[in-house]
């Protein structure tokens, strides 16, 4: 499960509940399987599709009575973080960037720039409050206190969901644990966030046995196969236009400064 959550164009991979669906579906249902590892690399993205992805890998690990095992590489934050959330243990490597648990919202405010430059926007709404934290208005501070209530409930709903999947491991202040801070892998095994340093395949070779079978469910994606590349996510095959190279230039810098926010 690498990339941004929620995030999905063909030249930008990342991940959404429809995307993982098939590939945890084929793993949870491998015969004589004793355990589902799921491999983490996310900054996180949209809370929805994190929760979404959690819950259906919590429905499966109880409905095929399957423990799951994750191992975080570079990052597990934020979104990514709940997905882990969703393993009954959670590994890292020393290097791995793990925690983030807050919520974040962001835009920009255009309308001095419009006053220099004469430009009069002209917006038709049914209903007051279509226009909330329309960037090319004033910061109207209704509105912020809005976003700030919504993103409250969220908060509140990711620290309920930790607590309860990693209840009396965690070990550091709930001020610190729960204030969107994001910690390296040894901090975060002290913390109580993962369980231990590791790397999945010595891990399981460990734990099963030299003679363990890992099969890796991963989605090959067109545009991995038009190159002779592997991949983890399903990409249209239909040649992209300049408009959607621009939104996907756009994006792809989206998706950039959210994994910029860990220094990587």
């Amino acid at each position: 499960m690498t990339g941004v959550i929620g995030f999905s164009t063909p030249l930008r991979p990342g991940f959404t509940l429809s995307s993982v669906s098939r590939l945890l579906d084929r793993a949870f249902t491998m015969r004589r399987a004793k355990a589902v590892a799921l491999i983490v690399n996310s900054p996180g993205g949209s809370p929805a599709q994190s929760h979404l992805i959690y819950r259906r890998i919590r429905q499966l690990a109880t409905e095929k009575k399957l423990p799951v095992l994750v191992f975080i590489e570079d990052a597990g934050a934020s979104g990514g973080y709940m997905i882990a959330c969703a393993g009954d243990e959670i590994y890292c490597d020393p290097f791995s960037i793990v925690g983030s648990i807050g919520v974040i919202g962001a835009t920009f405010g255009f309308n001095k720039a419009m006053e220099k430059l004469g430009i009069e926007r002209r917006v038709y709404t049914a209903g007051d409050r279509k226009m909330t934290l329309d960037p090319f208005l004033p910061e109207n501070p209704e509105d912020v206190a809005h976003i700030k209530e919504i993103q409250k409930d969220i908060h509140e709903g990711f620290i309920a969901l930790v607590k309860e999947r990693r209840g009396a491991k965690l070990t550091g202040p709930e001020s610190a644990l729960f204030s969107g801070e994001y910690w390296a892998g040894e901090q975060a095994v002290d913390l109580g966030l993962v369980d231990g340093v590791a790397e999945a395949r010595s891990f399981l070779r460990a734990r099963f046995g030299e003679n363990v079978y890992l099969p890796l469910i991963a989605e090959r994606s067109w545009l991995a196969r038009r190159m002779g590349g592997a991949g983890t996510q399903i990409l249209s095959g239909l040649a992209p236009t300049g408009a959607n190279l621009a939104a996907d230039a756009l994006s792809a810098a989206e998706a950039r400064a959210i994994w910029a926010r860990y220094g990587l």
